[in-house]
């Protein structure tokens, strides 16, 4: 029988070379070969070539395809994780069957996530963690960091040792739940087609290795052979499998961008690891919204939701400060309460500084150049610095108003009412345009006690406990925001 063959196929052009160079032949990219796995197939007659054999004429075979009122119905019933913020942010609890890949930079939590979120799903189903990073001792150690009780039972299978995690004193942890640690992935996936567990967790892929390729775990090809093979058992045992990933110093997750493409569901850990909140958000699922938001918090337990994820990213407003607006942000199907802060002061230097966190830098600027044409403020020989309260990214274009309103308020040394918030998109010619969900917006912003809100014009909401003002141009949305205030200067 042939064995399979490795070919080197190039990331940028797909051309394909039988030996490795460090640069295309073809397109001249560096670096761009990965090695990928061929599997041997029969000889077949190449076309527009005849066979001196006369071929029998192919018997007509029935078809395949379906139309959708064909395919029967089969409705499943997702699974709850045991954690509100996971569900929100899978759409609605964990789907039967599905892929979802976790990334998150190094020590920010998603090891601990996964492992509480196994412990809450083995007291319904049964769960494989697989710990391909860490021994079982290691493991064992976490959990008792974490405040979890760990009694062991071994079980021979396969030639490899199956650790059932739960203790006969305070079981914690349900007998349904089993760890394996092993980088093998056909020992891997024996163990999975065994036990044949509901949910598993494979911590991390790029630990991975297939020892039919010769490329080191971790590998562009490695990780990409360990994620088919999964997913391709996965869908047919019907086991869901939550997949960890590392990032790069870029952001991204480790390995090819079609390891994203395999999975169902994509989620990024985010947060300042030195900071007590994590973000848990999705930017691809294909059973539910993108760009959902969770929140949890970081405790001596573990990780813990977060009831009220707004008063995370109001601040402190104790003391009211020049400079300082409120706007309502929408992750998803969630609306979020956010601080702007803005502080604007005369530049040293030949050309002004532009500093954002938490703020898109163009969108900063394009915000500061509307500002100095359409308003007047001088801002070209200003330093200019925005920051979002809590370490949230606000990306979206209904936080303008609020930047610019914060960044006018401190050129002005102003105070903006506390009890005022600010939506509306900043278009270049100085006009406030509509954005979307505004009544989930003021609704939630009314739930936490605002009294006023600057909106677009034509998009006034009926019905809410709060005055509403619409404005039509980034130079009437100041005034009004500022002209209730006393000027803070003695």
């Amino acid at each position: 029988m042939a064995k399979a063959r490795s070919i080197y196929v190039c990331n940028e052009c797909g051309a394909e070379s039988r030996q490795y160079f460090g640069k295309c032949a073809v397109c001249g990219s560096w670096n761009s070969l990965v090695e990928q796995l061929v599997e041997p197939t029969s000889t077949t007659v190449r076309p527009g070539r005849s066979s001196n054999k006369r071929t029998k004429r192919p018997e007509s075979k029935p078809r395949l395809a379906k139309t959708f009122s064909q395919i029967a119905d089969h409705p499943q019933t997702r699974i709850g994780s045991g954690y509100g913020e996971l569900d929100r942010v899978l759409g609605g609890g964990i789907v039967p069957g599905s892929l979802v890949l976790v990334g998150g930079d190094p020590g920010i939590g998603k090891s601990t996530l996964l492992l509480q979120t196994a412990n809450q799903l083995a007291a319904q189903a049964s769960v494989l963690y697989v710990c391909a990073e860490e021994s079982g001792q290691q493991v064992k150690l976490r959990s008792q960091r974490l405040g979890i009780d760990i009694g062991q039972q071994q079980q021979q299978g396969q030639g490899q040792t199956l650790t059932t995690v739960g203790s006969s004193a305070q079981p914690k942890f349900p007998e349904s739940l089993y760890l394996l640690a092993e980088t093998d992935l056909e020992i891997i996936l024996s163990e999975l087609e065994s036990l044949r567990p509901r949910v598993a967790v494979i911590d991390s892929i790029q630990a991975l290795f297939y020892n039919q390729l010769t490329s080191a775990p971790g590998s562009v090809s490695q990780v990409r052979e360990c994620t088919s093979a999964l997913m391709q058992l996965a869908k047919r045992e019907n086991i869901t499998l939550f997949i960890v990933g590392h990032v790069t110093k870029e952001g991204a997750i480790a390995g090819p961008k079609v390891l994203e493409h395999l999975v169902d569901t994509v989620l990024y850990f985010e947060g300042d690891r030195f900071a007590s909140h994590r973000l848990l958000r999705s930017v691809k699922n294909r059973f539910g919204a993108t760009h959902e938001l969770g929140v949890f918090e970081m405790v001596s337990q573990g990780l813990a939701e977060v009831p009220n994820p707004s008063a995370l990213f109001m601040g402190n407003r104790d003391e009211a400060v020049p400079g300082i607006s409120t706007i309502v942000a929408c992750e998803g199907s969630r609306p979020l309460v956010v601080e702007l802060q803005s502080l604007v002061s005369p530049t040293s230097y030949s050309s002004p500084r532009r500093s954002a966190t938490g703020i898109e830098y163009n969108r900063l600027l394009q915000i500061l150049a509307v500002l100095e044409k359409r308003v007047g403020i001088p801002l070209s020989k200003l330093d200019a610095y925005v920051a979002s309260s809590g370490g949230l990214s606000v990306g979206e274009p209904a936080a303008d108003l609020g930047i610019a309103i914060a960044v006018a308020a401190s050129f002005r040394d102003r105070i903006v009412d506390p009890a005022l918030v600010l939506i509306g998109e900043v278009g270049l010619g100085g006009q406030v345009r509509s954005v979307s969900q505004i009544e989930l917006r003021l609704k939630e912003a009314a739930k936490l006690g605002f009294k006023r809100a600057l909106i677009p014009k034509g998009q006034k909401i009926q019905g809410l406990p709060m005055e509403i003002t619409e404005v039509g141009r980034v130079v009437d949305a100041i005034a009004t925001a500022l002209a209730f205030q006393m000027d803070t200067d003695e």
